[in-house]
This record gives structure tokens, C-alpha cells and sequence, in this order.
């Protein structure tokens, strides 16, 4: 099942839940058990069990969409060619079911090209096989060109057929469908560097917060398994390696589906059975994939919270170009009061104990730091120093001072992109901008505005890091995105998934 939410930060590989306040998909978000979120002509698309249609003009906010005319369980969506192609099942009995197909031209009610035709049966399962033909997953192989369905719940095995990419319809019907895994449901697959990958759905459904849905995977060299987990288990021995279980504040993840972006990033959708910020709603979330040794890791979207920026590369962290002040102040080489150590104390002629901050040996005088908790740098500490107006951005190593103490924060009323709100970044406690310039350079504006080159977005990459584009460069015909110069310059330029100078860390502070 698929589910939208916020979500979020993360160090370079590990994926750690961290900063501060989550974000939760905007608008109508209620479905169960979601398509794959699918693009038709700018906008987004999910259909869900029982004809529930959600759409979205930015893959943020979302709203009612159309019923499909055939209606059902757990239908999943794939776009080859001009066509957009519907599976979908329905069950007569508790093992008795059928998985049909329908296609159109388009998903938008207002195009011209949206009428859905009936495509027939791909998959049955007549109530006494040990399989239950539902939750389809429509799989294209982009190293071949097949077409591939999988299918099926707890009663019975998880099973694999061949479609044809031409009509969408069955190939090869009499044959036998293949088994491939048990004990799991809402299966679909991927392909990434030479291995295909099986995701299913384990655990209980349909229960809300006390739903125990999971999603695992296993891989295999060859598209028609076996597929084993990392453990080595073949999932039709109920193998599979943990992507992602409950959170804090959502339970029961899954039907996953694999939205690539290109450039390295890509997205899965998913549902969470119950979040309980929704009052234990079943609703859609999209997150970012990562990869690690081999295996997909659900990644985090970007959260609120006052962050250091920090270049993956150069391991130098972005700030304001202002003259810093140390946190706590600057450390003054004076002399403690009293005697000199070793003289006599006044009035008492015997020796003096060790100078304030203690004796030769104990890290006294300026080691001694200033004996009580130093707390974080604010901006209205040292501000009147900095300049008014624009002022230009750095790298600098990293030393929690307030001009590289950033708050990212969603953009009211800005939209968003696939899966997140759009961002402002400021230094904490100030309205100071970072703002894209004519010419692909960066400044620090001295207020917000809303302006687009203003408004940032946040991709997570495969190894954990994040791209970091804004919304729109003045006067520039390609998007662009942060990226590091050497070790203390930052500009702006056309996103190279190959290099590692468009990577950045984004730590809580």
C-alpha cells in the first residue's frame, strides 16, 4: 500500500530519523492501498482500492481525481508508448479473483485522449489454487523490453506472468505462472545495476494503527528469481531484507512504487495504513530511494529545523561571508588574579593553591574554557557587525557560528515539488535569504520575498546526500544546482549526478 507524508534528515549513508519537525503531503491524501504515482502531461496520478483517484498539479498538494470506470482492489499504473495501461483485480470469493486490464491515451478527464478501454483479463486464480489473484505490479525491464506482472496476497504464492509491452495484455496465457515468493502481498519490481528486485508488502492489513504491513525485497541476477534477501533466503521460503517498517508517527508501510526522476534521484510511493497526525487515516506518502551495498534503503525527506549546510566534498560548510565571532567569544591571554603560583598567600605566609582553572598539568588558563554550558550562537548576538544589503556566500570549516546556522523551513503557500514542499533558507533568527542570482551566482538577500529564485528544493541522491536546486535562476534556461568550488567557493550549475561537488550533508544543529 503507498502513503505521503513528511519526513526526514540524514548523514551522508546512514539514514537516521534527525531534524526536527516532519512534513506530511498537503491536501486530500486519503487512499488505500495507492497505484504507482504516475505523470500525464504535468500533473500526477494515483488510484487506490475501491476507485479512489487522487491528482496533484506539483506532486504536493493533492486533491480529488476521476474514478476510472473499472474499479477494484489495489490497482497499479504503467505508461508505455501512448498509452497508459490499468491492472486492477476484483475478488468473487475469498481466493477467487481476476486481474483486469483497460488502458487510454491519457489520465486528464479534460484531454481529448482520455477514454478507457476494456483490455480483458491478464490473471485469474479460481478459489482453490493456492494463490489469490490480486495487488498487481506491472514491471517494465529496461534492459529487454518485457513486460512483467506480479500478483497475489497471504493465500498462497506471489506469482509472476509475461504481458505483452504492445497491448498490455497477457503473452504465453496457458502457461503456468511462475511462484516466486509466500506470506507477503502488494508485490512490484525493479531493476537496478544488474540485479531485479522483488518488493512485497509482509504483515497484517486493513487493521489501522494496529496493521503490521512491512515492506521487504530480495534480488536476483535473472527477472524470474529466485529472489533472496540478504540473509540468503529465498522469499518463497518467506525471505526478505527489511526497506521499511512503522515510524513514529505512521504505521504500516506499504504498496511500493518506484518513481525515477532521472539524474540519480529517484522516489518511491507508498501508503501507510494508519497516521496518526490523520487520525489514523490510510494515506499516500512519497520518499526518496537510496541504495547501499547492493540494497534499496527508503530514504527521508528534507524536515524543518536550523541545519548546517555542509559539501560532501570538501567537508566545508556554507555561510554567510561575514567575520565570525567564536561561540562564547574570543579566549584573552591574561594572567588570573592573585599570587604567582608557589608564593606566598597574603597574611598567611604559606604557599598559594594552583591559579584559577587549575595547576601546571590540569589544562588550566585558556583550556580552562569559561566554566559553565556555552549556549548555541544566535544572530542577534553578533548581527550588528554584519553589512546591510546583499552579502556574498562561502565555505568555511565548521564552527557553529551564526552565519552558517541556517533554518530551512517550507514556504507558505509556495507549492511544491514530488513528495515536498518547496523551502526558504535563512540564517536562524533573521529574514537573510539565500537567493539566486542572474548569471548562476548565489547571494544572501537581506529579507525573503517568495521570489522563485528563493525557493529551494531538496533531493535526496542514492548515497544519502542532497541536491540542492532552487526553484527558478533569473534569466537562466536550465536548472541548476548548488555546488561546491575547491574547498571554500560555491556557485551555482547544471546538475552532474557523475560528481560529487552537487552533494551536500544537512545536519541538525
Amino acid at each position: 500500500m503507498k502513503t505521503f507524508r513528511r519526513i526526514g534528515k540524514l548523514a551522508l549513508l546512514a539514514v537516521a530519523a534527525a531534524a526536527p519537525i516532519a512534513l506530511a503531503l498537503d491536501g486530500l491524501v486519503n487512499i488505500h492501498d495507492p497505484s504507482t504515482v504516475i505523470q500525464c502531461d504535468g500533473k500526477y496520478y494515483v488510484y487506490g482500492t475501491g476507485g479512489t483517484a487522487l491528482v496533484s498539479d506539483d506532486g504536493w498538494a493533492w486533491r480529488a481525481g476521476t474514478r476510472a470506470p473499472r474499479t477494484g482492489l489495489a490497482p497499479d499504473v504503467i505508461h508505455i508508448g501512448d498509452r497508459y495501461y490499468m491492472y486492477v483485480a476484483r475478488n468473487t470469493g475469498v481466493t477467487k479473483g481476476a486481474i483486469n486490464m483497460i488502458w487510454s491515451k491519457s489520465l486528464d478527464p479534460a484531454s481529448p485522449n482520455y477514454k478507457w478501454e476494456e483490455g480483458g483479463v491478464v490473471a485469474s486464480s479460481d478459489g482453490v489454487e493456492e494463490s489469490n489473484a490480486i495487488d498487481p505490479g506491472v514491471f517494465l525491464d529496461p534492459t529487454t523490453g518485457r513486460l512483467w506482472l506480479v500478483y497475489g496476497s497471504y493465500f498462497g504464492f506471489i506469482r509472476q506472468v509475461e504481458l505483452d509491452p504492445k497491448t498490455g495484455a497477457r503473452l504465453h496465457a496457458i502457461d503456468k505462472p511462475r511462484d516466486l515468493a509466500v506470506n507477503c502481498e502488494a508485490s512490484d519490481m525493479m531493476y537496478h545495476d544488474g540485479w531485479y528486485y522483488l518488493l512485497a508488502t509482509h504483515g497484517s492489513c486493513c487493521r489501522g494503527a494496529d496493521s503490521g504491513y512491512n515492506i521487504r525485497v530480495g534480488r536476483s541476477r535473472k527477472v524470474t528469481g529466485p529472489f533472496v534477501d540478504d540473509m540468503g533466503v529465498d522469499m518463497i521460503e518467506g525471505g526478505g531484507k527489511l526497506l521499511l517498517g512503522s515510524e513514529t508517527r505512521v504505521i504500516g508501510p506499504g504498496h511500493f512504487g518506484l518513481l525515477d526522476l532521472g539524474d540519480g534521484v529517484q522516489k518511491f510511493s507508498l501508503h501507510y495504513e494508519a497516521d496518526l497526525e490523520r487520525g489514523g487515516a490510510s494515506v499516500l506518502d512519497i520518499r526518496p530511494l537510496l541504495w547501499k551495498d547492493g540494497w534499496p534503503v527508503a530514504g527521508s525527506n528534507m524536515k524543518e529545523g536550523t541545519l548546517e549546510i555542509e559539501s560532501a566534498r570538501a567537508g566545508t560548510a556554507l555561510e554567510m561571508a561575514v567575520e565570525g565571532m567564536p561561540v562564547g567569544g574570543r579566549i584573552t591571554r591574561q594572567r588570573p588574579a592573585g599570587p604567582p603560583p608557589g608564593a606566598a598567600a597574603p597574611g598567611t605566609g604559606a604557599p598559594a593553591g594552583p591559579p584559577p582553572g587549575g595547576g601546571p598539568g590540569t589544562g588550566g588558563g585558556m583550556f580552562a574554557g569559561v566554566g559553565h554550558v556555552i549556549e548555541p550562537q544566535q544572530a542577534a548576538q553578533v548581527s550588528s557587525k554584519w553589512p546591510s544589503g546583499n552579502i556574498d556566500l562561502r565555505l568555511s570549516n565548521f564552527m557553529s557560528q551564526a552565519q552558517q546556522r541556517w533554518t530551512i523551513s517550507p514556504a507558505k503557500g509556495a507549492g511544491g515539488y514530488l513528495g515536498s514542499p518547496y523551502f526558504r533558507i535563512t540564517i536562524a533568527g533573521t529574514e537573510r535569504a539565500l537567493s539566486a542570482t542572474p548569471g548562476g551566482e548565489l547571494t544572501v538577500a537581506s529579507s525573503f520575498t517568495g521570489a522563485p529564485e528563493q525557493l529551494w528544493r531538496f533531493d535526496q541522491l542514492a548515497d544519502g546526500t542532497w541536491r540542492i536546486m532552487p526553484k527558478a535562476v533569473p534569466n537562466a534556461t536550465q536548472p541548476m544546482a548548488l555546488s561546491a568550488v575547491g574547498s571554500g567557493g560555491v556557485t551555482l550549475a547544471k546538475f552532474d549526478a557523475a560528481s560529487d561537488r552537487q552533494h551536500w550533508q544537512i545536519q541538525a544543529q
